[in-house]
């Protein structure tokens, strides 16, 4: 069993950015691919980055490829995913997400989710 706490969004301007964090609680957390996916109102839930249980290789939306950067601290049971450059599109709740098997892009795949952090992006 692994709990998601997500933490840092906000409302910015486009141009800006802002890193989000989920703290996982739980045990084996280093064992688990994590995953960032985001949901705007009135649209289906979108990948948005993803990392293997070592911090080795991360997988990235084509919308934020290049923009967005998750990292993750098995030591301190963190993910992270630093945003620049944002766009008003980026606007939507993120959610951290946590799988027992290799990483997807489907959230399906996924079998623990936090709540939620917003994300506002003003033009």
């Amino acid at each position: 069993q692994v709990q998601l706490v997500e933490s840092g969004g906000g409302f910015v301007q486009a141009g800006d950015s802002l890193r989000l964090s989920c703290a996982a609680s739980g045990r084996a957390f280093g064992t688990y691919t994590m995953g960032w996916f985001r949901q705007a109102p009135g649209k289906e839930r979108e990948f948005v980055a993803a990392i293997i249980w070592s911090g080795a290789r991360s997988f990235y939306g084509d919308s934020v490829k290049g923009r967005f950067t998750m990292s993750r601290d098995n030591v301190k049971n963190t993910v992270d995913l630093q945003m620049n450059t944002l766009k008003p599109e980026d606007t939507a709740v993120y959610y951290c997400a946590a799988a027992r098997s290799t990483w997807s892009r489907l959230s399906n795949e996924y079998d623990y989710w936090g709540q939620g952090t917003q994300v506002t992006v003003s033009s």
